[in-house]
C-alpha cells in the first residue's frame, strides 16, 4: 500500500526532507522512532512512500504510529480530519490562508520552545518579517508561505535574505504552530 500523496506530503513537511531518494526513509524510520518510541522499519516506509511496489498493507500499529509522529492520535483520525481538510473548501479557525490576506497584513506565528515571528504580507503569499524573536528567520527576510495551521509544521517555500535564496525552510517541526493570529 502506498500512502495517499497527501499524508506523504505531511510526512516530507515533518521531517524536513523531500525524501526523494529510497535512503532517505531509512533517516525518516530513525526520525519517527526519536518522536514516538514506535520503530518503523525502512522497508516498510519505502513501500508506503512508492520507492518499492508491494500492496500489502501495513499494521494497524504501523499506521497509527505514522499518525502520532504527524501529531494526531491515532490514523483514523488523521484519515477523517485530512479527508476533509483535501476535499471541503470551508477554512478553518486554526488555518490562515495567503490567498485570503489583503496587502499589509500582519501574521504572528508562535512555535516551541519560545520563538515568535511577525512578518507582514506583501502580496502573492510573499511575506517580510517585521519581528523575529528566537528564529533563524531574521528583520528583512522575504518569506513565501501558502498557508498557517495551528498545530502543524509552517513550510516557507523560499527564503530570501540581502536578496539571495536560502530554500526551504520549516517552522514547528515537532510540535507544530502554538498560535496563529492576524493582527
Amino acid at each position: 500500500m502506498k500512502l495517499p500523496f497527501h499524508i506523504q506530503q505531511l510526512l516530507k513537511a515533518k521531517f524536513g526532507n523531500d525524501l526523494r531518494q529510497p535512503s532517505d526513509c531509512e533517516f525518516l524510520s530513525l526520525d519517527i522512532e526519536s518522536k514516538t518510541g514506535v520503530r518503523i522499519g525502512a522497508t516498510t516506509l519505502k513501500r508506503l512512500m512508492g520507492f518499492a511496489l508491494d500492496e500489502r498493507s501495513p499494521h494497524a500499529s504501523t499506521l497509527d504510529a505514522i499518525a502520532r509522529y504527524l501529531g494526531y492520535a491515532h490514523w483514523e483520525q488523521l484519515m477523517q480530519i485530512e479527508d476533509k481538510g483535501n476535499s471541503d473548501f470551508d477554512t478553518s479557525d486554526e488555518e490562515v490562508r495567503s490567498a485570503d490576506l489583503l496587502p499589509d497584513a500582519v501574521v504572528e506565528i508562535t512555535y516551541l520552545p519560545d520563538r515568535m515571528v511577525r512578518m507582514q504580507y506583501l502580496g502573492n503569499n510573499h511575506y517580510r518579517i517585521a519581528e523575529s524573536q528566537n528564529s533563524k528567520l531574521q528583520v528583512g527576510d522575504e518569506v513565501e508561505v501558502q498557508n498557517f495551521v495551528l498545530h502543524h509544521s509552517l513550510l516557507v517555500l523560499n527564503v530570501w535574505r540581502h536578496g539571495e535564496s536560502l530554500g526551504q525552510f520549516t517552522a514547528g517541526r515537532v510540535s507544530g504552530l502554538s498560535s496563529v493570529k492576524v493582527l
